[in-house]
């Protein structure tokens, strides 16, 4: 009988034991949702910064257009009183060619400035309007003749370029161009992994791991679909602003910046990219 009574109290043991131990510790459950919720939070700083930059930068454009006008008023006055003293023959076709070339020039850059304040303004509703900007729809780049050569990084890639709304291929091309398709790359300005995240974009798309595959390239799916959402689907200003950062592009009018190292990243993945329909 006390065989059969240690018997029984050995099986409740162990059978309580793998219930216990089949549980997800409360604490790593804690630190999941923490840390989500962190990410969620730099998510949302990131649209806020961006946001706030972009209104600070549309601000100093009107400054500029209202400076330009103000010019071109000037000119216009000066040129009235050029064709005045030309008609009566005080000065010459020289002076008057220059006088209405300047005010050619002048309304140029007011018409420069203008495109820009366009730009930005469809940057901002993007940014405003979360969810609603233009991004991957399959117009061109789709080619599926693609390969890691590593079959569990190739399905990483669909599925987090379907889960993000991301052109597979463009995520395979930023991927080869950043990395080589090393999971171990480290770059000296301290980029890690597959799409090569800095330290704070993979906080903010909740990368803990940069060498996991596929948590490096859920945050750079991920941060490719923000910057499709942010540039109004425009693919040159996303890889723009994922090589030299959202804010560069920003900077120079939501436009490439002038870095050779940004114009040959740009210009190497979109030939490829638009080439390949």
């Amino acid at each position: 009988m006390k065989k059969l009574i240690i018997f029984l109290f050995a099986i409740s043991s162990t059978g309580s034991t793998a219930w216990a131990s089949a549980k997800p510790p409360k604490s790593a459950s804690k630190q999941a949702a923490a840390s989500s919720a962190e990410s969620s939070r730099m998510r949302d700083q990131f649209r806020q910064d961006f946001i706030k930059s972009t209104k600070e930068y549309q601000a100093s454009l009107q400054a500029v257009a209202a400076s330009y006008t103000e010019e071109l008023n000037s000119l216009v006055a000066r040129n009235a009183t050029v064709k005045d003293l030309f008609n009566k023959g005080l000065v010459s076709r020289v002076d008057l060619d220059k006088s209405e070339s300047a005010i050619t020039a002048a309304r140029a850059r007011i018409d420069e400035v203008q495109k820009q304040v366009t730009s930005a303004d469809v940057a901002l509703n993007a940014a405003i309007n979360r969810g609603t900007g233009a991004s991957y729809s399959g117009a061109y780049g789709t080619s599926t003749d693609w390969t890691t050569r590593d079959n569990k990084i190739d399905q990483l890639i669909r599925y987090y370029g379907g889960r993000y709304n991301v052109d597979p291929y463009l995520i395979y091309l930023v991927m080869h161009q950043e990395s080589g398709f090393s999971s171990t790359a480290a770059s000296p300005k301290g980029a890690h992994g597959l799409m090569q995240l800095m330290p704070g974009t993979a906080a903010r798309y909740g990368v803990t791991r940069p060498s996991d595959p596929a948590q490096n390239i859920m945050g750079g799916a991920h941060y490719l679909s923000d910057l499709l959402q942010l540039f109004n689907g425009n693919v040159n200003l996303a890889l723009a602003g994922y090589n030299a950062g959202e804010g560069a592009v920003m900077k120079y009018g939501n436009r490439v910046p002038p870095y050779q190292e940004t114009r040959y990243y740009v210009h190497n993945i979109s030939s490829r990219y638009k080439g390949s329909n």
